[in-house]
């Protein structure tokens, strides 16, 4: 790249393939090629149009992020049978969510949330949906199901 050029998600994803396969790195080869994979089926996919540029990337890994962390959390859930697949799922998590826009931590999107019931009045005849929306429309850049699961932990506690 030139002197003060801005990389692309592409880009970036292509020089760190080329480090790993020179460091034998075989995770980290395994994980950009699964997500070069999806952003392949992601624009093959009928009414895409366009370019393939970063918003696609970023939309294709996050979903593609939500997949593996409810197969990593189903790994988990078998305990010793699944460690190695959940461990190996927890190191592309970790790798993708580097590329991604940083979201508040559960503790800051539980204070959001507080401040949403207040603000809205919200007790348990309120609709959830009401307060997950008005939560996401916020302008913060929040994980929706962390929000789903407070809102709903917070409307049984009321």
């Amino acid at each position: 790249m030139f002197p003060g050029a801005i990389m692309t998600i592409e880009d970036q994803l292509k020089e760190d393939q080329i480090a790993a396969m020179r460091a034998k790195d075989r995770a980290t080869l395994n994980a950009i090629r699964s997500v070069q994979s999806e952003v392949a089926t992601a624009k093959s996919a009928p009414g895409f149009t366009g370019e393939v540029d970063d918003d696609v990337w970023r939309a294709t890994i996050a979903t593609y992020v939500k997949r593996l962390r409810k197969s990593k959390d189903e790994y988990e859930a078998m305990g010793e049978r699944g460690a190695e697949q959940a461990a190996v799922l927890a190191f592309e998590i970790d790798y993708h969510t580097q590329i991604l826009p940083k979201t508040l931590d559960e503790a800051a999107t539980g204070g959001l949330v507080d401040r949403t019931f207040a603000d809205l009045g919200a007790n348990a005849s309120t609709p959830p949906g009401q307060v997950f929306g008005a939560v996401m429309k916020s302008g913060e850049d929040v994980d929706g199901a962390l929000v789903a699961r407070l809102v709903n932990e917070r409307m049984r506690a009321t």
